[in-house]
């Protein structure tokens, strides 16, 4: 398909007594039509689209022979075919002109059709249909129907499918130069890439957006109103105090908050212009690209958006790769498309060889014989087409495209299988030009020539000569636009026209130069980047990593860990964390290693957090390995997070006697170690501890010193380093205390604090423990319509961001509203599934209070034996962790159940049990209530 830079709402381009029907794809005299060929008719096209311009031969080759290397006679054979339909003479041209040696100017004046709008250009059907693809028409006259209908405004999710070769790419290109460069319709791309599998988040949208900013100051504009957290995740194109001065602005980055900051900003440029956003090779794709795509399939606003999506099956089959059950999800909602590509046919193969050589003598059985080497697979055709005009058996003549040698003879040299096509094409180059292609397949599926020079150890300008010539000819690589480095250089970006290509020749490299080519390449990304190297922390921590420098590999895995944890992509960030601690824990243990280790383990324990609990097993290892490192390394400010791990492992685990030691031990290390934020997470963790215990007093106490020693400013970026804000949390744990003190009216202004703030803060962790607090702060205050909208709340932040513990503690709090509106046995069951989730989680903390809900619902449809046995389970829970804040109410329960067995002695001794507890708490407001059950038992006599 051929570019084209004018407005395409008439069907004709009309010339003089000429006109080029750009549907019947044919050039009419008058009323006269003139057959020209498919070739011939994209190069008159193209120059009518540049009328008045000089287009270079390498232009002409590139827009009306993509993807195929042909020489400059093709192209004098067709610019002599167009001359004689148009009696153009050249020696005194009308309509075509040569500039010697350097390429064709149209000269002739066009008729101006009358301007219109892209959706008139679309609704009338009036788009090209020469493509530069063969045997895809039904397929792009699809994609041409989504387009339609995306105008309307109706967003579309497309998935092109199919297995390498078969033409994916060409089809999405071939769509893309359907689409007018008027500006009226928006076409951005981004790349999923191979070496970075699922490690770097939201990757190919990062490139895509970034790429669309740097070319219109406006769209950045956008992004910075709509999507300040995706702006800063593309630090290029923020100057360094840009960059301070919207980090200081912005609060609140959640996995949620991407989502819909990047909808919002869609929405906004989509308003403007119609967008088509193109995300190539998905099945290589990271997990957060894949919720973006389903957050903007799911939303529910009309859009002009269109987002495109290719993906080989079999990849997706052999990997797991999330994305296969992502578009099942979205088929079956119908919120998506999907187009899967087959193999060509005989005649597609017959068309694609009379467009690529025109005019040609070819016997009949040539375009068989192809068909039947390659199954049609079009990257082999090309491939197959390729090695017989370089092998010398396609050759031109006499201005004809001929076979020289006998049909028969062509089926043994034509290769089994592309590795083998490839390879022996890349046999026939030069020595340079193979080095050349060798070092690009180290550098990347895209790369900079700064990148590739520093790996071949050579002059840039020369190697982006090389480069140049390489992609005019279309030989493997072409131009992908340009780039702007932190010092301010442009250089050149070339990428592989197919990804095979570089598979083909990475593989060709002795195992000792490809580690030297990514060592070079990597030291000179690190050099050139500086301090933004954390910009490209993926990419330097594969080359490293294949470069086996397992150090510095390991330090940008940690980057790139710490990269997705701010983008709240926590599967992203355990995968990157768990392969820089794999790849440095084989390395000699000098100190300096150690750090990496014991810093690789706190990345990795925030987002292993999120993802499995407090108490999960894994957490906990991963907390008491980072101890093992800290204590051989000695103090360092890094023991605020390994002590912080451990205790709250502990904790959830139910092991208050170890975490309050932990707690304790903060404090001690406060009065020794300069570190700030020592003592105030110390009275935090002991506030914490001291409410489970039961110790009311003392938990308030240490509430107030570690409420005096919180600055906001300094604990801004806690979520990150701890999972949660302390001034979020720490309201929470005091509420609890002040309600069982009785001081209630303190304790809901406590709890509206904490919610408050973490409405602010918007952090999902935050978000869901606050509100978590503040149903089981109202479940004691027996107010369950509260409880109701705090529950729902929590289910849907948990639900989105995959926080199991909050999900099953909503679940529990959910089935205690149910059984308080009289629907007893769907609440139990609720409470049931909340507590095996919640047991799941290997959680054994707030059980005992959650054991005691269930069995008051049970006691309700006089299930007595079973409520008995929940208590039992609750209070032997009690005494074997500690966990005493509500033991009281536990034992008030047991005596309000003898009652129900008319066993009123036995009652009367639970709770007497039940005020002495409350009474050694100072809980007054648990002591009320056993009172009251008491003087009820009394009436009862």
């Amino acid at each position: 398909m051929v570019q084209t830079s004018l407005a395409v709402n008439e069907k004709r381009i009309v010339f003089d007594r000429f006109s080029l029907d750009l549907i019947n794809e044919c050039l009419w005299r008058g009323s006269e039509e003139i057959k020209i060929r498919p070739k011939a008719f994209a190069l008159l096209n193209y120059l009518l689209n540049h009328s008045g311009q000089l287009v270079t031969k390498e232009e002409l080759l590139n827009a009306v022979w993509p993807e195929t290397f042909v020489g400059d006679a093709v192209l004098k054979v067709t610019v002599r075919q167009l001359r004689e339909a148009l009696e153009d003479d050249p020696k005194s041209p009308r309509f075509i002109e040569t500039s010697h040696r350097r390429g064709y100017r149209f000269i002739g004046e066009i008729a101006q059709p009358k301007p219109q709008t892209s959706q008139d250009i679309y609704s009338s059907g009036a788009f090209f249909v020469y493509t530069g693809v063969v045997g895809r028409e039904q397929a792009l006259a699809r994609m041409h129907r989504w387009l339609h209908r995306m105008l309307a405004g109706e967003r579309q999710i497309g998935f092109i499918s199919g297995e390498a070769g078969i033409g994916k790419t060409a089809l999405v290109d071939a769509f893309a130069r359907m689409i007018p460069t008027d500006g009226s319709i928006r076409v951005v791309r981004g790349q999923c890439l191979e070496q970075y599998g699922t490690g770097e988040a939201y990757l190919p949208v990062l490139e895509a957006i970034g790429r669309l900013c740097r070319e219109d100051r406006k769209v950045a504009d956008v992004v910075r109103a709509h999507a300040p957290m995706w702006l800063l995740q593309m630090p290029s194109l923020l100057s360094p105090s840009e960059r301070e001065q919207l980090s200081r602005g912005v609060s609140g980055a959640t996995r949620e908050r991407m989502l819909r900051e990047m909808g919002e900003a869609l929405d906004a440029l989509t308003a403007q212009v119609p967008l088509v956003l193109i995300l190539e090779d998905l099945h290589w794709s990271d997990y957060s690209t894949l919720d973006l795509i389903s957050y903007l399939a799911t939303r529910r606003q009309r859009a002009h958006l269109m987002l495109i999506g290719t993906f080989r099956n079999v990849e997706l089959v052999v990997s797991g790769h999330p994305l296969k059950a992502v578009k099942q999800e979205l088929l079956a909602k119908q919120l998506c498309r999907e187009l899967p590509l087959e193999y060509l046919t005989e005649a597609a193969v017959k068309d694609y060889l009379s467009i690529t050589f025109p005019g040609n003598r070819f016997p009949a059985g040539l375009a068989g014989l192809i068909h039947q080497r390659t199954d049609g697979n079009p990257l082999f055709m090309v491939n197959a087409a390729n090695y017989l005009l370089e092998s010398g058996l396609i050759v031109f003549r006499d201005n004809k495209w001929e076979l020289s040698v006998d049909l028969n003879k062509v089926e043994l040299g034509v290769p089994d299988n592309i590795k083998q096509m490839i390879e022996r094409h890349v046999d026939h180059l030069d020595v340079e030009t193979q080095r050349t292609l060798e070092a690009a397949s180290v550098a990347g599926v895209e790369f900079s020539t700064p990148a590739l020079a520093a790996g071949l150890e050579e002059d840039p300008q020369v190697v982006e000569a090389r480069c140049n010539e390489l992609a005019r000819q279309r030989q493997y690589i072409q131009e992908c636009g340009v780039q702007e480095l932190p010092n301010g250089e442009v250089v050149t970006r070339f990428g592989f026209i197919h990804a095979v290509y570089q598979n083909v020749l990475y593989d060709r490299l002795p195992a000792a130069r490809r580690v030297k080519l990514h060592r070079l390449i990597a030291e000179r990304g690190e050099e050139v980047f500086g301090k933004r190297a954390v910009e490209i922390s993926a990419e330097l921590a594969m080359h490293f990593e294949r470069g086996r420098d397992y150090k510095r590999a390991a330090y940008y895995l940690k980057t790139g860990a710490n990269n997705a944890i701010r983008r709240f992509a926590y599967q992203e960030a355990v995968d990157l964390a768990r392969r820089g601690i794999e790849l440095i824990s084989n390395l000699p243990k000098t100190p300096e290693i150690l750090n990496e280790e014991l810093c690789l383990h706190l990345t990795l324990g925030v987002p292993l957090i999120a993802i499995e609990g407090y108490a999960s097993p894994n957490v906990g290892e991963v907390y008491m390995k980072a101890r093992q490192f800290y204590d051989k390394l000695g103090d360092s400010p890094d023991v605020a997070e390994v002590l912080w791990g451990l205790w709250t492992f502990h904790t959830l685990s139910g092991e208050l006697e170890t975490a309050r030691n932990i707690a304790e031990e903060f404090l001690r290390l406060s009065e020794r170690l300069p570190y700030p934020g020592l003592a105030m997470r110390g009275h935090w963790a002991l506030e914490i501890t001291f409410t489970h215990i039961g110790n009311f007093e003392l938990a308030v106490e240490h509430f107030e010193k570690a409420l005096a020693l919180y600055d906001p400013a300094l604990h801004r970026d806690d979520s990150f380093l701890y999972a949660l804000n302390p001034g979020v949390a720490m309201p929470c744990f005091a509420a609890w205390a002040l309600w069982f003190l009785g001081r209630t009216d303190e304790a809901v202004s406590r709890m509206g604090e904490a919610v408050a703030l973490a409405v602010e803060l918007a952090e999902p962790h935050g978000l869901a423990h606050a509100q978590s607090f503040a149903s089981v702060l109202h479940q004691l205050r027996g107010d369950h319509r509260m409880v109701q909208r705090y529950v729902e709340a929590v289910s849907e932040i948990s639900q989105a961001h995959g926080l199991v513990l909050y999900g099953a503690i909503a679940n529990v709090m959910k089935g205690w509203t149910l059984s308080e509106q009289g629907r007893e046995e769907e609440g139990i069951e609720r409470m049931r599934e909340g507590l095996a989730a919640l047991e799941a989680t290997a959680t054994a903390l707030v059980r005992p209070h959650f054991l005691g809900l269930l069995a008051e619902a049970l006691a309700k449809l006089d299930q007595i034996d079973e409520a008995w046995a929940q208590l039992d389970e609750a209070t032997t829970m009690v005494s074997n962790n500690g966990e005493r804040y509500y033991e009281a109410e536990l034992y008030r329960l047991k005596g309000e159940l003898l009652l129900k067995k008319n066993k009123r002695a036995e009652a009367e001794q639970c709770f007497k049990r039940s005020l002495a507890i409350a009474g050694s708490q100072k809980a007054k407001s648990l002591q009320i209530r056993t009172e009251m059950s008491l003087a009820s038992s009394d009436m009862l006599q």
